[in-house]
């Protein structure tokens, strides 16, 4: 085959520093826009950025030469500095070192973007920690609690 080719879907997952609640309503817009555009100059769409005030869920297309890592990289590293100058709350802002990225099928699109987008009502009912370890058994991947979080 003359071309390379690629379809690899991602859902990714991450959390402010302690799960503080610093992504309040009035900057959680704009930073899921930012989000969108750090992922486009890492060849690497979102189709969908969502979360609550402690985390974030991102639905994107990864670009057949770049990592998983190397995104996650950019995108975490980016946002913390734009959002450290938005406003004087946020200017010690940090994500938590870790994340988690899960691959998925064309088929669970729809339904993935219907659980990013009803985060703050899913929230209500259940906290990012047990989100998170259900997301973790849900994709079977193995984890020692005493270094998820931070």
């Amino acid at each position: 085959m003359a071309q390379s080719l690629s379809s690899i879907l991602i859902h990714l997952v991450f959390s402010t520093k302690l799960r503080e609640p610093l992504i309040k309503p009035d900057i959680e817009l704009n930073l899921h826009a930012y989000l969108s555009v750090v992922f486009r100059a890492c060849q690497s769409p979102s189709l969908l950025v969502g979360g609550t005030q402690d985390h974030v869920h991102a639905l994107f297309v990864l670009h057949r030469t770049w990592t998983v890592a190397a995104v996650v990289e950019e995108v975490k590293k980016s946002s913390s500095k734009w959002l450290k100058t938005n406003g004087r709350e946020l200017r010690n802002f940090q994500w938590q070192s870790g994340y988690g990225a899960f691959s998925i099928g064309q088929s669970n699109v729809p339904m993935l973007k219907r659980y990013i987008s009803t985060q703050p009502a899913h929230h209500r009912r259940q906290t990012f920690q047990d989100e998170f370890r259900e997301l973790l058994r849900k994709y079977e991947v193995g984890y020692d609690e005493r270094y998820v979080w931070d």
